[in-house]
């Protein structure tokens, strides 16, 4: 039988029969889960404060930063000290992310890495991890933001040709990019990765298709790497940045107002706070940023 927490959430499934011992261990158990995620979590990341310096001398891969708000962050945490690794697909508008992190006083210029996820084979991603290799010996940050959207269709509908390449972008590709720069990120004092999960990868919605399944599992890689690293500097750490203006919230809503909408360089500072010195310790979790 399930026995459901005050708060209906649910706690596990039992054989036996003592409902009021069950209920009272799911409330400890809560209890417990919460007192965890304060002691972790001690600074609220949606509204960390940090100084000007706070990513000085970290060298942090940003994917999609070409757009949205892939771009907002890398030109962010470049203004913070980072040296940025710019990696997408567009090489006009990756140089013009360049261009504008170039034009910031005193900032180390920043690295383009193109890279297109959809057709990259091995040997594109060994190239990858060896330029970073020669450049600077070791990466700080990686942080997972490209992906795309797909088809708005049912299960039915679904094409298995569009199907897999979703899958293969949002899901298969940050999994082979992490595995090949995880030597890189282990020559690093205090490495942190960011996985973009959204809230149709926590509940499952009526056409969202490949998207979806795509983002529940981005939450489960997440949370299996961070289990299997507990024991090293390594963090690993989930964000969902919620409804902000950019192309793909266009495309999956077109008839929203966008007005109504955070910019992406108003939901910054979790990411801020998720790769500087002051999250140490915190990994495994899965953050709203809204």
């Amino acid at each position: 039988m399930k026995a459901a927490c005050p708060s209906g959430r649910f706690f596990a499934t039992f054989v036996f029969s003592d409902v009021p011992c069950i209920e009272n261990r799911c409330t400890r158990y809560w209890q417990a889960i919460e007192l965890r995620w304060h002691a972790r979590l001690s600074t609220d990341p949606i509204s960390y404060e940090y100084a000007d310096g706070v990513l000085n001398d970290r060298i942090i891969l940003v994917t999609g930063a070409s757009d949205g708000i892939g771009k907002a962050l890398a030109v962010h945490i470049a203004g913070l000290g980072a040296q940025v690794v710019l990696h997408g697909r567009n090489t006009k508008k990756l140089e013009s992310v360049y261009d504008q992190i170039t034009n910031l006083k005193d900032k180390p210029r920043p690295s383009i890495a193109e890279l297109d996820f959809a057709t990259a084979d091995s040997a594109a991603y060994s190239s990858l991890h060896n330029s970073i290799e020669q450049e600077f010996g070791r990466l700080d940050g990686l942080v997972h933001n490209a992906g795309i959207l797909g088809q708005r269709l049912s299960i039915e509908q679904y094409d298995v040709a569009d199907w897999q390449q979703v899958m293969h972008v949002n899901l298969t590709a940050p999994f082979v990019l992490t595995q090949v720069l995880l030597p890189l990120l282990r020559q690093s004092p205090d490495p942190s990765i960011i996985f973009t999960s959204s809230g149709v990868g926590r509940v499952g919605k009526a056409f969202w298709g490949a998207y979806s399944v795509s983002k529940f599992g981005t939450e489960a890689l997440s949370q299996i790497l961070a289990n299997e690293n507990r024991h090293t500097s390594l963090r690993v750490n989930c964000v969902n940045p919620g409804p902000v203006r950019t192309r793909m919230r266009l495309e999956a809503y077109p008839a929203e107002d966008r007005d109504a909408l955070k910019r992406p360089q108003e939901i910054l500072a979790t990411y801020v706070y998720l790769l500087g010195p002051d999250s140490q310790g915190v990994t495994g979790e899965s953050i709203d940023l809204q």
